[in-house]
């Protein structure tokens, strides 16, 4: 097994580490430290001395892809490999095939937990507990507070069943409460939902720092009856070491840092936020749950590990890229008809996914889509392209022009509204409502894909640009969205996006993938000249998305100019050696 410490001195060795010995304020600076350096891809950061607590703040773990690859050695790719491939070119299995396979069936026997007597986060016990204590970070200077962005959170179905693992954000009210951000889709949510339904108190542990293999269960998107513990001692293995604690029956993780043990009352709500979120904007203030602390454990020398989310590409980029590969090879066995699938990043991830599917007979790729957007945290996919064809889903030019060589919109372009939408997504009309759009781009190419704007522009369009072929860019003020589609001069155009800056969206690829596909809705912003035949909108196209930010969005995260200044004048002193 390999602990935060233990990962630490692997960093350590490589050459991945840096210590800060300036004391620096968990209140904006670390945040801010933390960015400047992920932007240059550059170390892991140990800040020794951080103000108002005597716990250190590690930051930037995961901030890189060599770094994700050195936290697990590889060792899961070739388990995960090796158990698909098992599992379907090895059924039935023979007893000399169980004989080959000893080693890989041995695995099996390290999914879980384990008691053990030693139980380093229990050297030291605060009850009533002090969470001031805790170096919790404030990232951005419209943040509601301080919050845990690495959190742990265990809970339990109150009627017994699998156990669940979930990263939801903790922010710190006092020493002895938090908020409780249990997104929709989530499987701490639903153990709520349930002691709520029943008025029962939900026991509830957070545990902070710990194995990186805990830490990468946890956002796992696993069946909701699967437990992430079952996946971690997979990932590391060996079984997850546990201890006893006295204020409810849940395990303790032996090696983390820091251990929060307490409960949530039901009907019990509390304003929680803003937040400066992985899409790049606020996540405005809404009422959560309230967990009460009855108890924190720590080890003498705890470190405190942060992370800091905002506009892409930041730390959560490196972990959730790492986390598609790994899965991939369970896709094909999970929906056989899907032969690849992506999540992009660059667009927090369920605005934006494309798949390579089967078409073996005719709108089989339908199918496909229904099962993606059915299939546990993939159904928050906004936005789903689709192909047969085998291509580079990881480059996005790539894809959208192979789409729209073969994009037919009267028949190839599905909206689905109001549905349930991301938490976090604010494109939609209110919380967590919104809509789904599926394109596809299936069979033989069945256009020439223009490359360059012929004529004048339709009126009020300022500036013109050019993503990739059969897809362009206009930018303009007072836009009369039906007069535009019906200009001649977008006729050849199967796709055209409207922004409010192209200069800057076309800056670079992850610029123009997050400018999209987090500023629009499909039901609200995909726009084409349309008629309605058996129920069913045969659109013409050009398609067009409204990409522009409209006064409903919540503000993009920025630095404060004080914080920008006081990095700026310490950046040498951080770095001194």
């Amino acid at each position: 097994m390999i602990n935060l410490r233990q990962f630490l001195q692997v960093l350590r060795q490589k050459g991945e580490v840096v210590d800060i010995e300036h004391e620096v304020d968990p209140h904006l600076e670390i945040a801010e430290i933390h960015r400047r350096v992920i932007a240059e891809g550059g170390p892991a950061l140990f800040f020794r001395h951080v103000k108002g607590s005597p716990f250190p703040v590690v930051t930037n773990l995961f901030g890189t892809r060599s770094r994700v690859q050195l936290a697990f050695q590889n060792r899961p790719d070739q388990l995960i490999a090796s158990l698909v491939k098992f599992a379907t070119e090895e059924m039935p299995p023979t007893l000399p095939t169980l004989w080959k396979k000893r080693k890989l069936l041995k695995n099996l026997l390290h999914m879980g937990m384990r008691h053990v007597g030693k139980v380093p986060v229990k050297e030291c016990h605060l009850s009533p507990p002090r969470l001031d204590q805790i170096p919790l970070i404030k990232s951005w200077p419209e943040d509601g507070g301080d919050f845990i962005t690495l959190p742990l959170v265990y809970t339990e179905p109150p009627q017994g069943g699998a156990p669940n693992l979930g990263m939801y954000r903790i922010q710190r009210y006092d020493q002895t409460t938090t908020g409780l951000h249990f997104q929709i889709q989530k499987g701490g949510g639903f153990h709520y939902f349930q002691a709520e339904q029943e008025n029962l108190p939900l026991p509830v542990n957070i545990f902070i720092g710990g194995p990186p293999a805990l830490m990468l269960s946890a956002i796992t998107p696993l069946p909701e009856n699967v437990s992430e513990l079952l996946l971690c001692g997979l990932l590391q293995g060996e079984r997850l070491a546990k201890g006893d604690s006295p204020y409810n029956s849940y395990p303790l993780v032996a090696e983390c840092e820091f251990a929060l043990v307490g409960k949530a009352l039901p009907h019990v709500r509390r304003l929680e936020g803003p937040f400066g979120d992985h899409y790049g904007y606020y996540s405005l203030a809404h009422e959560f749950p309230v967990f009460e602390c009855e108890a924190m454990y720590h080890r003498k020398d705890a470190i405190y590990p942060a992370t800091v989310v905002g506009k892409p590409k930041q730390e959560d980029f490196f972990i959730g890229d790492y986390l598609q590969e790994l899965l991939s090879p369970l896709f094909p066995v999970v929906m056989p008809s899907v032969r690849d699938l992506w999540s992009y990043g660059e667009t927090g991830f369920h605005s934006l996914s494309s798949a390579i599917v089967k078409e073996r007979y005719e709108r089989e790729s339908m199918v496909s889509a229904f099962r993606i957007l059915g299939e546990g945290q993939l159904s928050l996919t906004k936005f789903l392209l689709l192909t047969d064809q085998l291509i580079n889903l990881r480059d996005f030019k790539q894809v959208l022009r192979t789409i729209l060589e073969r994009f037919q919109p009267e028949k190839d372009l599905f909206i689905f509204s109001p549905l349930s939408m991301d938490t976090l997504d604010y494109t939609g009309p209110s919380l967590n409502k919104g809509s789904r759009g599926v394109m596809l781009g299936i069979g033989e190419k069945i256009r020439d894909l223009p490359c360059a704007f012929q004529g004048a522009p339709p009126p009020s369009i300022e500036t013109i640009g050019i993503y990739c072929p059969g897809c362009l860019l206009m930018q303009g003020k007072n836009v009369d969205l039906t007069s535009l589609l019906s200009h001649q001069n977008l006729s050849s155009w199967p796709l055209v996006i409207l922004v409010d800056d192209i200069q800057e969206t076309l800056k670079d690829e992850t610029t123009f993938l997050w400018t999209v596909f987090t500023r629009f809705e499909p039901a609200a912003d995909m726009h084409a000249l349309s008629s309605i035949y058996k129920n069913h909108i045969v659109y013409k196209g050009p398609i067009l998305i409204d990409a522009r930010m409209k006064a409903s969005y919540p503000p993009i995260v920025a630095c404060d100019s004080d914080t920008e200044k006081l990095v700026s004048k310490n950046w040498n002193r951080y770095f001194a050696r």
